[in-house]
């Protein structure tokens, strides 16, 4: 019903739902309070194997610890009925201001340089510039997003990608049409149109061929 990495709020009786589920006292009810009160979206993620179907299985990922570094992650499901509302992820430019001033420059080019592909930011970055809570350290990923509309794209968006790896610390995916996703730095090391990949969608995680998914590409 909502592809993985969609943005979601909501309801109040959604919250409430959550909030009364997990046990008060602990870090999983602060954290969910902490949500709620802010109306922060939550992040849909891989069906879980006993979802009912009109569940919508979502994630809740608090910053790291200040000290520790210890990350908080929170498996959540709620029924569809409690989604306020919802959006495909940020798309880049809405996460600039977010950055730390050493990607900037390299981060606004990057932006320029994909004026007309689909590309979306998640993760810590996204959460951070959502938020305005600290999820970035030094050794944080910026993860995108990229959803090609044939194979040219797919090839011209791949070089893109490959062009700034040297200045930003890129990872992510590519969403194929059918929801199927592949790490795009696995997709460029698999040279072979016969290569296995690891291919996740909303409910599962398996291999398939570079060729299978390009032909999702292909002309109707």
């Amino acid at each position: 019903m909502y592809p993985r990495h969609d943005l979601v709020w909501l309801t109040r009786e959604g919250w409430q739902d959550l909030l009364a589920s997990a046990s008060q006292a602990t870090p999983a009810h602060a954290a969910i309070s902490r949500w709620a009160d802010a109306d922060w979206p939550l992040v849909v993620r891989r069906n879980d194997a006993d979802a009912r179907a009109d569940d919508i299985c979502l994630g809740l990922a608090a910053p790291p610890h200040p000290v520790s570094g210890a990350k908080l992650r929170l498996p959540l499901r709620v029924p569809a009925r409690h989604i306020a509302r919802h959006s495909a992820p940020s798309p880049l430019d809405a996460a600039v201001h977010a950055l730390p001033a050493r990607w900037q420059a390299s981060f606004a080019r990057l932006v320029q340089a994909s004026a007309g592909f689909d590309l979306r930011v998640f993760g810590s970055l996204a959460l951070q510039s959502l938020t305005g809570q600290a999820y970035l350290r030094d050794a944080s990923d910026i993860d995108l997003l990229f959803r090609p509309g044939d194979n040219a794209e797919l090839d011209q968006g791949m070089l893109l990608l490959a062009g700034y790896l040297d200045e930003l610390p890129l990872d992510g995916e590519i969403i194929f049409p059918g929801g199927q996703a592949v790490a795009w730095k696995e997709w460029i090391s698999a040279r072979a149109h016969t290569e296995r990949v690891l291919v996740k969608s909303q409910a599962s995680v398996k291999l398939g061929t570079r060729a299978e998914l390009r032909a999702e590409l292909e002309p109707a």
